[in-house]
């Protein structure tokens, strides 16, 4: 027979105790009284609890202070706090101390037996927490040892060491910046500056002063000469974020710049001598911005000397095991957080995601989720209220294409997600491949000539997308 909860009350009101334990009881529960902070604490030293209920104002001491002593010897103890303060202040001060929830007075008594259900549900689920055979890296490392990444740890070998401009790409979100830190690290410049600029968040006006610097008097507002970060970067490394953003008239002059290895500062006469070695990044896809006559041709072929090109996560989902211990050890540590877990069914969920926002957005993503599980091991349910819109549900259900693209742009306008269009093409490619495929039961060849492409095309766009068909062999 299954044992029942144990659940500790501490409650120096003896009739609502009584209740209390009546209902506990009656849900199927095991409950021990204790009437001050004093007896409970006592009980808690002897005993193995399921979950703690007890009063903010006692006799003794207040539930806070029960609840603070507590948690620093049991940090996965699940404790509610009841209070008839009806004051915000309480509320927090309970979850900073370590209370896993609080309640109200006065409350009524299915609401406390959910939130007692839910509560020891979340300390039975932190007794098993799951470990990912992966070592923690050193901060800036980079975390992945799938086929995909292990050819980008190639490249960096390679090129690391050489004096050439290397061009990184990649969509939003796959670490560009840490590639380029891995650069520096096994390169020959490591012990001479490394200066970044990303030039999608300066305005437009400031740019050219930012890289350059300026004299001073060279515009309104520009009262004191300014060394711009090619000069910071001297003998050093400069490192272009978002270099597909810059503006035609920048790009010729840092093409200049590239060419002749000297800086003029905005307003100045004098040609400055700089010896900098730039790695660039970009999300666009530059052949088709030089098409478009948004970026220079000359630009791009002295930019990419040597490219390194990050696969998006979908395409690397062997490595997202190692991503989550990575980002809840780091997490945890700066939210306080004790040993930080996931259940086994929550990574698989994380698995399945498409991730069009890449790294970024898993870390995101489990940021928030290990606020919501406040402590306890991350299930399904704190990842899917915390992942953004355009995520399909655990089932796989997505929602209404018009719901789609509302939620998508409407994240893009929170900062969540770049390149909002990119994803809702990209998503509608991926649904009509699927749609064809099944309908073809599997056969490429038929979904292919329905869609109107290529055999290689198909092969290649199911590739991308991580769809893997398998063909319905007739009777």
């Amino acid at each position: 027979m299954e044992r029942q909860p144990h659940i500790l009350l501490i409650e120096d009101d003896a009739g609502l105790a009584s209740i209390i334990c009546d209902a506990l009881e009656g849900d199927g529960y095991q409950v021990t009284l204790a009437l001050n902070g004093k007896e409970g604490f006592s009980l808690i030293r002897k005993n193995a609890y399921a979950a703690l209920l007890t009063d903010f104002q006692l006799p003794d001491m207040d539930g806070l202070e029960i609840v603070q002593k507590i948690h620093e010897q049991h940090p996965h103890f699940p404790m509610i706090v009841m209070t008839a303060h009806h004051s915000t202040d309480v509320a927090i001060q309970a979850t900073r101390q370590g209370a896993w929830d609080y309640l109200m007075k006065p409350f009524p008594l299915p609401t406390m037996l959910h939130l007692i259900k839910r509560a020891v549900e979340c300390g039975r689920l932190a007794a098993r927490p799951v470990e990912i055979e992966t070592e923690i890296p050193d901060g800036d490392s980079i975390v992945g040892r799938s086929l995909a990444m292990q050819e980008v740890y190639k490249e960096i070998g390679r090129i690391a060491a050489k004096p050439v401009t290397v061009l990184i790409r990649g969509e939003t979100g796959t670490g560009k910046e840490l590639i380029a830190r891995a650069l520096v690290r096994f390169g020959d410049r490591l012990q001479k500056p490394f200066v970044t600029v990303n030039c999608a968040a300066i305005p437009e006006t400031l740019l050219e002063s930012e890289l350059f610097g300026h004299e001073k008097g060279a515009f309104t507002g520009a009262d004191a000469r300014r060394i711009g970060r090619f000069e910071q970067a001297d003998k050093g490394t400069l490192f272009l974020d978002e270099i597909g953003e810059l503006s035609m008239g920048t790009q010729a002059k840092l093409l200049r710049v590239l060419q002749e290895k000297t800086i003029s500062r905005v307003g100045g006469r004098e040609n400055i001598d700089v010896d900098v070695r730039v790695i660039a990044a970009t999300h666009v896809d530059l052949e088709t911005a030089i098409a478009e006559k948004r970026f220079r041709e000359d630009l791009f072929y002295r930019l990419n000397v040597m490219t390194l090109t990050l696969p998006p996560l979908r395409e690397r989902r062997e490595d997202i095991p190692a991503l989550i211990k990575y980002f809840l050890y780091r997490h945890g540590e700066s939210l306080q957080i004790v040993q930080p877990t996931i259940l086994p069914e929550a990574i698989e969920f994380l698995k399945k995601q498409p991730w069009p926002g890449n790294i970024r957005q898993l870390e995101n993503t489990l940021r928030k989720a290990l606020l919501s599980a406040r402590g306890y091991p991350v299930g399904i349910g704190d990842l899917e209220k915390n992942l953004t819109p355009i995520i399909v549900s655990a089932s796989g259900n997505s929602v209404s294409w018009q719901k789609f693209i509302t939620d998508t742009v409407d994240a893009a306008s929170r900062g969540e997600v770049e390149d909002a269009m990119k994803i809702l093409q990209s998503k509608m490619e991926e649904e009509a491949l699927r749609h064809a495929i099944e309908l073809a039961e599997g056969n490429q060849a038929k979904a292919a000539r329905w869609l109107g492409i290529s055999m290689p095309n198909i092969r290649e766009k199911l590739r991308h997308h991580a769809l893997h068909p398998k063909q319905k062999i007739s009777d």
